[in-house]
């Protein structure tokens, strides 16, 4: 992966998707105050939409793309998809999904993070991209393996031609779970969780990073880049809802053919 700054804003792109206008954007370079300084793309945090606005204006032109190509969806932790087959209208609200698909190039895609697992995809040979939110609950509920499933049905996919970035999310050095969402874990991946769960006490240390690599994989993706970006570690570039006891903004990432 490589950082970029452009007007102020720093972003990442990751290197197996250089023939693709895309970003992950960190917290740098945007106009909200504290406690959601300062390229906050999140508008249900609290922000003034005025300078929500501003910023994804700000995060859409970095990359060349019109803010009227974007098609996004309110975020709810599951595996529903949505077929971005034009943008959205931002007079309607925007719809209830995890998953967005499109292989429309006047399309952009974006979603909004703080300690949840992006996740980016490309499947040059048909044309189709795609982003997922994985929380933990989305990852058991196997989002991952649902956008592959998706862009099989609907565009022809075949995971062996698809390439995968799993970006910045909260890392298992710093996300403390229960035994409530660790007996999830195990019942979602069998024997493969005690690869993703380290006991402390009677707490665990839980690897999203790894748990959606391990799901990737297993579907057929050929080609997987982990950023191992941890947003609770670097709160100068990211947004981290839990280090930040939830008073904190959402970073964007914006894909497009």
């Amino acid at each position: 992966m490589t950082f970029h700054r452009t007007n102020g804003l720093r972003y990442f792109t990751f290197d197996i998707f250089s023939d693709l206008p895309h970003g992950v954007f960190t917290r740098q370079g945007g106009v909200s105050p504290a406690p959601w300084e300062s390229l906050n793309v999140g508008g249900s945090v609290g922000d003034d939409l005025a300078h929500v606005r501003e910023n994804r204006v700000r995060s859409f032109s970095a990359l060349g793309r019109a803010t009227a190509s974007i098609h996004d969806v309110w975020l709810v932790h599951g595996t529903d998809v949505i077929y971005a087959d034009a943008p959205r209208d931002l007079a309607e609200k925007p719809p209830q999904a995890d998953i967005l698909l499109t292989d429309n190039p006047a399309v952009t895609l974006f979603m909004r993070f703080a300690d949840c697992v992006p996740l980016l995809f490309h499947d040059p040979v048909r044309g189709v991209v795609g982003i997922s939110h994985a929380g933990w609950l989305g990852t058991v509920r196997g989002v991952g393996s649902a956008t592959l499933a998706a862009m099989r049905a609907r565009y022809g996919t075949n995971p062996r031609d698809v390439r995968a970035g799993i970006g910045p999310a909260i890392g298992p050095d710093h996300y403390e779970v229960g035994e409530d969402v660790a007996e999830k874990v195990r019942a979602s991946f069998g024997a493969r969780a005690a690869s993703l769960l380290e006991a402390r006490g009677d707490r665990f240390h839980l690897d999203l990073w790894e748990a959606n690599r391990l799901q990737l994989e297993e579907a057929g993706v050929g080609e997987i880049e982990v950023s191992a970006i941890c947003t609770a570690c670097h709160l100068d570039d990211w947004y981290s809802h839990r280090a930040e006891k939830g008073k904190t903004g959402r970073f964007g990432a914006l894909l497009a053919l």
